[in-house]
């Protein structure tokens, strides 16, 4: 019985936060067929379930139409959309709706201070740029903003910053985020983020400084070490912080700078040694916390890119036209949240997805969240 209540609670959760969340971009005289939440639902399930374009959500709803209605309780009274009606509904539907309604539905908390990296990432089948704002420990993604290239970083990075919540947080950025306008914004009071960001030569004066303070060899900096081992490598990381900066001309330029940092890692395989040297800016002043940081932005590399292209395919995505691109990235980030927190024991999350598509009870498991 308490399953059963549970079950009853979250379906209804679900339901109305897609109802009162998302408008219904279709006109709203004629006949409509299929209710906007049942769509977005067989969607979800599908994207889940392996599948991968607007036809595999049609056929999921086909072949598990009477699971749909006696477990999820959809009444399809019309029957399954066609993928014809999943399209349209994705090019037109408002992307800010749509992820709010699902980081809702889930009750997405953020712990009292999260490391938030934001990085893009282009489809290589559609050439659609995504930029994303992305949380490695609890693995679940913000916001994002549809950029038309990757240099189109620089203007679109502010504009994700007003849709997200990084207030109290760090924000971990690469080299092509190190731009006064971002900086600034970070830490206005609006936004109020703390942040660690990559310094390159695109910022030649203040890299030049920096790398030549480091290098110098005339002080001693705050340090620590890290070791690493795996993947038949060994690797040494150490992490300099330097907090004293009256020697920056710069320093006064960039809001909240308080520290410069250095990054070498030397790493040993298979008989062969390579050494490489990052900087960085920051407004953090303990280098425990900078060294998390440092090593957290790979997170959106690894759990969150990496995972779309290999888990989920989307670079073999060819979707273009509107909102479409932006709305199936962001069914991808949830579903790939809902995969990777079931509890199925140690395996990949292919394997789950493999299992959610075999096993109703599976699927069921990761919408609802629980055991």
């Amino acid at each position: 019985m308490k399953k059963i209540k549970f079950k009853k609670i979250k379906i209804e959760t679900l339901k109305k936060k897609i109802e009162t969340k998302v408008r219904d971009p279709r006109r709203q005289y004629g006949n409509i067929l299929h209710k906007l939440w049942e769509i977005l639902v067989i969607a979800l399930c599908s994207v889940i379930c392996l599948g991968e374009d607007y036809d595999d959500m049609e056929e999921f709803g086909k072949e598990r139409e009477k699971w749909l209605k006696s477990e999820l309780g959809l009444d399809l009274a019309n029957g399954i959309p066609s993928g014809d009606t999943f399209r349209r509904l994705f090019e037109r539907l408002n992307p800010k709706e749509f992820r709010s309604c699902l980081e809702e539905s889930i009750g997405y908390v953020h712990s009292a201070r999260d490391i938030v990296n934001i990085d893009g990432k282009t489809k290589c089948g559609s050439g659609i740029h995504i930029i994303s704002a992305f949380v490695g420990e609890s693995q679940l993604t913000l916001g994002e903003i549809q950029s038309e290239s990757k240099r189109g970083e620089i203007k679109e990075i502010p504009k994700l910053l007003d849709i997200i919540d990084v207030k109290g947080h760090i924000v971990t950025l690469d080299s092509i985020g190190c731009q006064l306008e971002i900086v600034t914004k970070l830490c206005s009071k609006k936004v109020g983020a703390d942040y660690v960001i990559g310094l390159k030569g695109n910022q030649k004066k203040l890299h030049a400084a920096v790398k030549a303070h480091f290098t110098q060899g005339i002080r001693e900096f705050e340090r620590r070490t890290i070791p690493n081992y795996g993947h038949g490598r060994f690797e040494i990381r150490e992490y300099f912080l330097e907090k004293d900066l009256p020697w920056l001309a710069q320093r006064d330029e960039w809001a909240g700078l308080l520290s410069v940092g250095m990054v070498k890692s030397v790493t040993y395989k298979k008989g062969k040694t390579t050494c490489e040297t990052r900087f960085f800016i920051t407004s953090l002043t303990d280098i425990d916390e900078f060294s998390h940081a440092v090593r957290q932005h790979w997170a959106i590399e690894n759990k969150l890119h990496w995972s779309l292209d290999v888990v989920f395919r989307e670079d073999s995505d060819l979707v273009k036209k509107d909102n479409a691109p932006l709305n199936l990235n962001i069914l991808d980030k949830f579903a790939l949240y809902l995969v990777t927190q079931a509890d199925l024991g140690k395996i990949s999350r292919k394997r789950k997805r493999y299992r959610a598509a075999l096993n109703p009870d599976v699927l069921l498991s990761m919408i609802l969240r629980h055991k």
